[in-house]
């Protein structure tokens, strides 16, 4: 093996990682199994890690690692011990300076294959029959529980209690505010509970779509068979509609002049209430809130995303991208006819290639992967932002009680604080309010959530790598190729680019096909997204399905992580635009500003000045 392929086949250990100055003490943010050990050495260090900025693209507060621990044993939950999925089990996750790194854990035993075979087969195929009955049951389920994280009491903690807790046998504050925060991370476990329900089937009926189709037709790209699920409708590209309703709306009732660049949502609101048309268009606006403004501003996963109700930048950036576009005579409609017929097209010219026993089987698993792939979509408007913005909002509640009795400076300080840590302060607060006694956590919390934000901030600074550890000879869960882009050939991309620093050119996916050139926007942070400009294209770590508003103002998209199925390549191919996603560094190695090329058919992106 040369020099070149050696240095090739690996990535740094993850224990050569150094603490970035000024955030040593960091660990403490995190449960000690999060993070790697001397003890777990030869294990850790002899398998791949990779950076999952996709979910996970700054680094974790201390309370929102419930969105990490949570999630992975719900998966694992479903994949590996319900569903039994044949060749994955669960995924592994480890904190490196505040940056979530995953690695899943195979199943390589033929034997024991061929045994989780036989259970999947029986489960999965349950579901697949039943699947419109099972779903809508789900969105009852799902639809309840956003309702009821929203209703949990959190107990003022009044100076005397009210009559009802001692004439009629009410429950005491104290207790309804343990029960309640008890209750609130119940809500959390049982979202990720039906969040992956359904999830890793309607990944599965691609999968084996997309493994039937190279058996078939062993020349066909993986483009073509993603665009021929393409063009289906899901209730995640509603919002977008209704804002394109809302645009065509306010050129129609004489007010889209309030819909100008840089203005903020309060300017354009404030100039529309101030007139009879404007009213009404604020009227109609209402009317779309419940429930299309329950979409997120990122992926939920972290305590300062919020809804757009809690933030209507990106759905008014969005809004003076139609109407503008609208002014110029541009057509702002997802070209849903051209996805069919380009769609339908493909179908046709791949079926008149098989033989009729394999075009029957092709044509089964083409509908079962149209039947199912809504949820693969549509549950993140559901769980994702629906109920995450509203979980964020309860545990703020508690926060704000915290606040009030000293333990800390403001209600936004609790999410510095692990779950564990917030129940042992709530103990404590329910336990000397009853007494009347001093309680120590005034003293104790409030030096711990300033060193802990200090440290975020100065982590926030720190580069990661793409990948830690040793390259595996093969990527053997397809999903992690099909979501994330990991597969043999992009982690040889991202060790080379490692060694050989910066280039003009970058490789990915071919996400979504054609070729443009624009203006680089890159986007690292959600407060970011509003500064999109109509006609630039987005470089960024990963998108989220709530961007999607922004689609429609884009030439084409860039990503750092993701393969064909994420969500940065679904949303490019419904809006038709190019797309190239996995590139490991595009958002270190391209500057707002530059001119780049996107080849979206090649995955190819060049940097074409600086």
């Amino acid at each position: 093996m040369t020099a070149e392929a050696e240095e090739l086949r690996a990535f740094p250990s993850p224990f050569s990682i150094e603490t970035p100055e000024g955030c040593e003490g960091w660990e403490e943010m995190y449960p000690p199994w999060a993070l790697f050990d001397e003890r777990r050495r030869e294990h850790d260090e002899n398998r791949l890690w990779f950076w999952n900025s996709m979910h996970f693209p700054v680094p974790m507060p201390a309370f929102d690692m419930v969105e990490v621990d949570t999630p992975y044993y719900a998966l694992g939950g479903w994949q590996n011990r319900a569903f039994a999925v044949p060749g994955a089990m669960g995924v592994d996750y480890r904190i490196v300076n505040g940056y979530v790194y995953i690695s899943p854990n195979p199943v390589t035993d033929p034997e024991k294959i061929a045994e989780r075979s036989r259970f999947f087969q029986q489960r999965a195929g349950y579901y697949y029959e039943n699947w419109d009955e099972l779903y809508a049951r789900w969105r009852e389920r799902m639809e309840a529980l956003n309702r009821e994280v929203s209703e949990i009491p959190v107990p003022g903690l009044p100076e005397y209690e009210p009559e009802a807790v001692v004439f009629e046998g009410g429950e005491p504050s104290w207790a309804t505010l343990l029960a309640s925060y008890r209750r609130a991370l119940d809500c959390i476990e049982r979202m990720w509970q039906y969040h992956f329900e359904f999830l890793l089937l309607g990944y599965g009926a691609y999968l084996t779509f997309s493994e039937f189709c190279k058996q078939a037709l062993p020349d066909i790209p993986d483009q073509h068979i993603s665009q021929m699920v393409a063009g289906i409708d899901v209730v995640l590209f509603r919002p977008d509609a209704e804002l394109r309703r809302l645009a065509r709306l306010a050129i129609d009732l004489g007010v889209a002049e309030a819909f100008r660049e840089g203005r903020s949502p309060e300017e354009i609101e404030a100039e529309l209430g101030r007139s009879d048309a404007g009213r009404r268009w604020l009227e109609e606006l209402e009317k779309v809130k419940d429930p299309w403004f329950n979409m997120g501003t990122g992926d939920g996963l972290y305590h300062y995303y919020g809804s757009w109700h809690d933030d209507p930048s990106i759905p008014y950036s969005s809004l003076i991208g139609h109407i503008a576009a609208l002014q110029a005579g541009e057509d702002i409609e997802r070209p849903t006819r051209e996805l069919a017929e380009r769609r339908d097209r493909l179908v046709g010219e791949y079926e008149a290639l098989m033989d009729e026993e394999a075009r029957q089987t092709f044509r089964e698993l083409l509908g079962l992967s149209r039947k199912v792939f809504p949820y693969v979509e549509e549950h993140k408007f559901y769980c994702d932002y629906w109920f995450q913005s509203r979980f964020f909002n309860k545990i703020r509640e508690f926060g704000a009680l915290l606040a009030r009795h000293g333990f800390i400076e403001e209600g936004e300080d609790i999410f510095q604080l692990s779950r564990y840590e917030v129940m042992q302060a709530l103990e404590e607060l329910a336990l000397t309010w009853s007494t009347g006694g001093e309680a120590l956590g005034p003293h104790h919390w409030p030096q711990i959530v300033e060193r802990r934000k200090r440290i975020l901030k100065r982590l926030e600074e720190w580069t990661p790598p793409p990948a830690l550890g040793r390259m595996p000879e093969a990527v053997v869960d397809p999903a992690i190729a099909m979501l994330w882009g990991v597969t043999p050939q992009q982690l040889q991309e991202w060790a080379r680019a490692q060694r050989d620093g910066s280039g003009n050119e970058l490789a990915g996916a071919a996400a979504s096909p054609g070729e443009v050139e624009g203006t680089a926007r890159v986007v690292r942070s959600l407060e970011e997204i509003s500064e999109v400009r109509a006609g630039e294209i987005l470089v960024c770590t990963s998108t989220s399905p709530a961007w999607a508003p922004i689609f429609s103002k884009i030439k084409a998209t860039v990503t750092d992580i993701g393969g064909i199925m994420s969500h940065a390549a679904i949303v490019s191919r419904e809006y038709g635009l190019p797309a190239v996603v996995g590139t490991g560094t595009a958002t270190s190695r391209i500057k707002t500003g530059q001119r780049v090329r996107v080849d979206g058919t090649n995955g190819r992106v060049t940097v074409l000045d600086g």
